[in-house]
Parts: C-alpha cells; structure tokens; sequence
C-alpha cells in the first residue's frame, strides 16, 4: 500500500448505530481536492475494490455491501468531491474532472497497485471516466443503476427538502425515496431515511444534469477494463426499459456481465443487498478468472 497516514474512523457523528457500526470499523484519511480534501474509507485488507457511491450520497450508499467484500478485500469508499465530507472539486467541475481527483488520490492510497472499480448512479458515471483516464491501473469496471448512456432518463418527481424541518422533512425523505431509490416503500427504514436527511444536509455539488447525456458511454468506449452492469428490475430512472441499458452495454462489450436484480430498485446494493452482493460477487470472480 502507498504511504498516507490512516486514521480511525469518528463514528459518533452516524445517524443511527447501524451506521456506526459500521463505521467505526473504517480506517480514515485525506488526498487533496480542489482547495480542500476528499475523505477516504477503507475496510479489511486484500486485492482493492474501490466503491464510488450515487449523487446526493456518501460512502454510506455501501452500507449494506462493505462487510460482504471486507473479508478478503480492501474495500475503499471515496465521499465524492462536493458530497460527504469531501471539498468541492476544481473548476470545472464535473465527472471528468471528478476521475482525475480521484486517479490521483488513489495513487496515494494504494500505489501502483491495481484494483477493481464499481459505481453506482452518478458514481457509476465517474468510475467509467476514471477506467478511461486510469487503464493501467483498473482491472474492471462495474456499473450499477447507470445513467448517461444515451437513454433520456425516465422522470421522477422529487421533493426539495432543504427549507423543511421535522415531520415534514422525514415525510418530504421518504417521499424521494420511494419514488427514486426503492422499488418497494415498505423497505424504506429508519437507516435509510437517516441516511437521506445527512445526504441532503450535506450535498453541494450538482450531479443531475448528466444523467441524459451519453457521458458514461463515451468514456467506456475510450476505456479498456472488462464491464460488468447491474441494474434492480424497477431501477426508477430506467424503467419500463431496463433492457435497452442491458443491450447498449453488451452492444458496447459483447463480454460484458451483466446481472438484472428482481423486484429492486434504483438502490439496488441497499434494497435487495443479498442478491445484489452475489451479482456483484460473480462479476468480480469472472473478471478475476480472465487474468
């Protein structure tokens, strides 16, 4: 691993004690950004799986996934410039300029070591930029509920929170996530609703407006790493075509893995966590046996 000074992890700031609990088992630490910094996280030790999370997020979007992986890897969680507690990125800023902060943070982090990458949503976007401008060094690319390949994203109607408090907020939380993240309300929880009110507090960089672009599809056509996708069946910003995503990307790459998760949504990794782990498991273990 590269020199930087790991510290541990402040958990007493979590929301609700599953997110300490998983967060005290975190090893914490600092690249630059901008003017500022990014914050890192990393559990358990082995080959790196670097996990970039949705926009609006943390590296709390993994929650359900961390430990799953941590066992005989190193799970690496970026806060994305502007999100979490990470500074906001150099001008200007968007999810090209989100790749290069990133490549050259995770040089500090691990080296020249290489890793597999996956993310979701907006992260989704910025790890096929990262794949692109990274090729020696990133071993795979999965991409999770992506947008930006083209497709005009289907609509959602969403509430702003930022001027609500109390009762109103949670119901204002609740609402955005069941109309973007879950495919079924009655999964929402209190983690997730505490979750979302942090998000929403602490999000300052705009990831929206790349959604209906076809950014992502560019960057992996100028990328090399094997691709692997995973979608939840009712993803909220795909459906009812889930299937032309999965064609495009097999279009793109004829090898290209491919899961579909049943009855999940947009947040597919946190609603359908099980499935999800696995789906995510067989990529990773396919790529593994192509090297």
């Amino acid at each position: 691993m590269a020199s930087l000074i790991w510290s541990r992890n402040n958990a007493r700031e979590e929301p609700h004690a599953a997110l300490r609990a998983v967060a005290e088992g975190a090893r914490r630490a600092e690249t630059p950004c901008g003017t500022g910094a990014l914050v890192w996280r990393a559990w358990g030790a082995g080959r790196p799986l670097v996990l970039l999370h949705g926009g609006s997020g943390s590296w709390r979007h993994w929650l359900r996934n961390i430990a799953a992986f941590a066992t005989d890897r190193m799970v690496i969680c970026p806060d994305l410039p502007g999100l979490g507690d990470s500074d906001m990125p150099p001008e200007p800023a968007g999810p090209e300029g989100v790749a290069a902060v990133l490549r050259e943070g995770l040089r500090q982090v691990i080296g020249t070591e290489g890793y597999d990458l996956a993310g979701f949503s907006f992260g989704a976007l910025c790890s096929g930029h990262l794949a692109a401008i990274d090729p020696d060094h990133c071993a795979s690319l999965t991409i999770v509920g992506a947008g930006a390949l083209g497709f005009v994203r289907s609509r959602t109607e969403l509430v702003k929170v930022r001027q609500l408090e109390g009762a109103d907020r949670e119901a204002a939380n609740r609402h955005n996530l069941a109309e973007l993240m879950f495919a079924d309300a009655s999964r929402i929880d209190e983690v997730a609703l505490a979750m979302q009110d942090l998000h929403t507090r602490r999000a300052r960089f705009k990831s929206k407006g790349w959604a209906n672009t076809d950014s992502l599809k560019q960057a992996i056509l100028r990328s090399r790493a094997p691709l692997g996708a995973i979608y939840g069946e009712q993803d909220a910003i795909a459906r009812p075509h889930v299937q032309q995503r999965l064609d495009l990307v097999r279009e793109m790459r004829a090898d290209a893995r491919i899961e579909l998760v049943p009855d999940a949504g947009h947040w597919v990794a946190y609603e359908a966590a099980a499935p999800f782990n696995a789906a995510l498991a067989r990529v990773l273990a396919r790529e593994a046996a192509r090297v």
